[in-house]
């Protein structure tokens, strides 16, 4: 759509200012950005700080595939931005430019399995993966046995070894289940010419224990674990970020230990650190205050915490809406950890409070484990012995944003 340029003002008598004056003064104001993409996940930077170790480990089983060997599969795991995918992405760039100068023939290709449209049906992964090899294939039409007829033929085609990186592994197979994943392992035995090798990034350290034993016996896999990093490595990134992403001195003292002060606490994430920092830089410049200063950082947290949550439990549907409520209700009442059965007993009495049918126990841990997913709550699974295993709760939203999330969702629910 095309909107013209009608003239329009404000009014002043609104007491709001001419807009096109705002704009002026914030064109004649100096940025305080260099590059703001340098702040954002989705840039690499060249030196990985404190992932050395993990990037060697990443190296090593990779490595006897410059041999001609196929590698192992493998399973990383750890916490959002604790560095796993660009861990994995710098090491496989190097050894592919390794096997370019050695003359291996040797592919990399990634995927993102949390993307829509791309990887939310097994026809979509298959077909997505077969196009990254070049050939084309409609989004739908085919059987499914058909697109996996063609990939096939296109990795043969390469006449060396594939490694097949996919990120948020784990979201692909709560979608479709574990069957795509064994069909995927059992690909080298239709292979004449080349070979495949897996790895999977996952932010559920318990993703495997899903899996059926068919699949996991297939999978053969190594397993490595990302650990969080603590406040110092936090601040030597985002001083290394902010030195390319920010002009000199713009950035006030202190400024750069809050940011990693706040991110450690949230897990030790990286991208949390970086977008509070993003942020905190946007809403100076937007204030017009030249400088990044300590008052911003907390502006941000705010913002970002609330933009985020509100707009995922808006936005969920009503028993996942009913879920977290629960959730918040246990939680509200026992300030230690909770478990899956409380939940569910909660769940069950508001469900028919409301007159909705109620979910099985099964389900809903399904559901608490997608929250623990996006950030909303933690979790860990426990056993129990005999009498099997529970998720231990807790929530990760502020207690000052706890109430009015409550509100939301009693409004959502018409519990109010």
């Amino acid at each position: 759509m095309i909107i013209e340029n009608k003239g329009f003002q404000t009014k002043s008598g609104c007491g709001m200012a001419n807009i096109s004056d705002f704009f002026e003064k914030y064109l004649k104001a100096e940025p305080i950005f260099i590059s703001k993409k340098v702040l954002q996940s989705s840039y690499t930077p060249e030196d990985i700080l404190h992932r050395e170790k993990q990037i060697e480990e990443v190296a090593r089983i990779l490595a006897p595939s410059l041999r001609g060997e196929k590698p192992s599969n493998l399973f990383i795991y750890g916490k959002t931005g604790t560095g796993k995918t660009i861990t994995v992405k710098h090491t496989a760039v190097e050894l592919k430019k390794i096997a370019e100068q050695k003359g291996m023939p040797l592919e990399v290709i990634y995927l993102n399995c949390k993307l829509k449209k791309v990887a939310d049906t097994e026809y979509r992964l298959i077909a997505q993966l077969a196009r990254e090899l070049g050939k084309d294939i409609p989004a739908t039409g085919l059987p499914t046995e058909e697109v996996y007829k063609i990939f096939f033929g296109e990795l043969d085609k390469r006449k060396g070894l594939i490694i097949l990186l996919l990120d948020e592994i784990d979201q692909l197979i709560k979608k479709i289940g574990d069957e795509l994943l064994y069909n995927l392992t059992r690909i080298n035995a239709e292979l004449q010419n080349s070979q495949i090798s897996i790895i999977g990034i996952s932010n559920d350290t318990q993703f495997t224990s899903y899996l059926d034993s068919r699949v996991k016996s297939s999978l053969s896999e190594e397993e490595l674990l990302f650990p969080p990093y603590n406040a110092f490595q936090l601040q030597d990134i985002l001083k290394k970020r902010a030195l390319n992403a920010f002009k000199k001195d713009v950035v006030q003292e202190g400024v750069i230990e809050k940011c990693a002060a706040y991110a450690a606490r949230e897990h030790g994430d990286a991208r949390r650190a970086l977008e509070l920092l993003r942020v905190s830089g946007e809403l100076a410049e937007r204030n017009g205050d030249g400088k990044v200063m300590i008052k911003h950082i907390d502006e941000a947290e705010d913002k970002i915490e609330r933009d985020k949550v509100y707009d995922l439990v808006e936005t969920q549907p009503k028993q996942h809406q009913l879920t977290l409520y629960s959730i918040l209700l246990v939680c509200a009442k026992r300030k230690d950890k909770i478990y899956t059965g409380e939940v569910y007993e909660v769940y069950k009495g508001l469900c028919i409070q409301i007159s909705l049918r109620p979910l099985t126990q099964r389900r809903v841990s399904d559901i608490i484990g997608e929250f623990d997913m996006l950030g909303i709550i933690y979790t860990r699974v426990i056993s129990k012995g005999r009498y099997g295993r529970t998720r231990e709760i807790s929530l990760s939203i502020p207690e000052s944003t706890q109430p009015n999330i409550k509100k939301l969702l009693e409004k959502e629910l018409s519990l109010a």
